[in-house]
């Protein structure tokens, strides 16, 4: 698009040099399974990113600022907390490392609403939960069960298939996160997710019954030490604050991306 520019750069060390905007949206962190793997390199990331990030967009003149940040800066979700909210004080364990991502956001969270008192214009904040729809990762729940059933016939699940979330789909994650931007108040955390709460071998049947109501799905048992049991958005502040809703319906959701999926886009 003739709009569109590139800077060349990582989040930590990228220059913008003399520019203008009015909007910013920062979504830069790495999401992958192997930057699970490097807590602190992910941490590093995460944070020194965040502070280079409002160190060059300090002299740009934005006026509205979106942080996407993560449900996992809740910590894990206790069985009887049926939907988490923004008010909710649920501590993250920072003794539990492999939950760096969630650290890590919530940190960028205090930073981001530091660089108001320094005359930044303050963000508002997204807390992302689970997803579902054409161009996610790959190795997200989701994009693995649509790929098994497309390619085997099968899906095998490593665990019981219990944990639940609450999946938005994709379009509506953007048009979610643009009306945050524009009409979100500053200085508020929203989150960002579904509001009907799914086991993952539900998941995984709706998208054998969507795409291959044939193919079978297997739940081999309880994985030992399993994150993220529950991970259930209340989604109540956005919805009654912005008009916002799930408006796609979850077998739309799966029948879209396994059609990315078989086009090869």
């Amino acid at each position: 698009m003739p709009w569109l520019s590139f800077i060349t750069g990582t989040i930590v060390d990228f220059r913008l040099g003399a520019s203008h905007f009015d909007a910013v949206i920062h979504a830069a962190t790495d999401t992958s399974p192997e930057a699970a793997t490097k807590p602190m390199e992910l941490l590093a990331d995460i944070t020194e990113g965040t502070r280079n990030l409002l160190a060059q967009v300090s002299t740009t003149g934005y006026k509205k600022f979106l942080f996407v940040s993560s449900g996992a800066v809740y910590g894990e979700q206790a069985a009887n907390v049926a939907a988490i909210s923004e008010s909710s004080l649920l501590p993250a364990d920072s003794t539990y490392t492999a939950n760096s991502y969630g650290h890590g956001k919530r940190i960028a969270e205090t930073l981001c609403l530091a660089g108001a008192s320094a005359n930044l214009p303050a963000p508002v904040i997204a807390r992302c939960f689970a997803f579902v729809g054409p161009y996610l990762p790959e190795h997200l729940a989701p994009a693995q069960f649509v790929r098994d059933v497309l390619s085997k016939g099968e899906i095998i699940l490593q665990g019981d298939g219990t944990p639940l979330r609450t999946y938005l789909d994709a379009g509506d994650l953007a048009l979610w996160l643009l009306t945050l931007l524009a009409r979100g108040k500053a200085g508020r955390a929203y989150n960002v997710g579904g509001t009907m709460a799914i086991s993952i071998e539900e998941l995984a049947k709706a998208v054998r019954d969507g795409l291959r109501p044939q193919a079978i799905v297997t739940a081999l048992g309880t994985a030992s030490n399993a994150p993220r049991q529950r991970y259930v958005a209340d989604t109540t502040r956005a919805r009654e604050e912005l008009n916002l809703a799930s408006w796609t319906p979850l077998r739309q959701s799966i029948e879209r991306m396994a059609h990315a999926m078989e086009s090869g886009r």
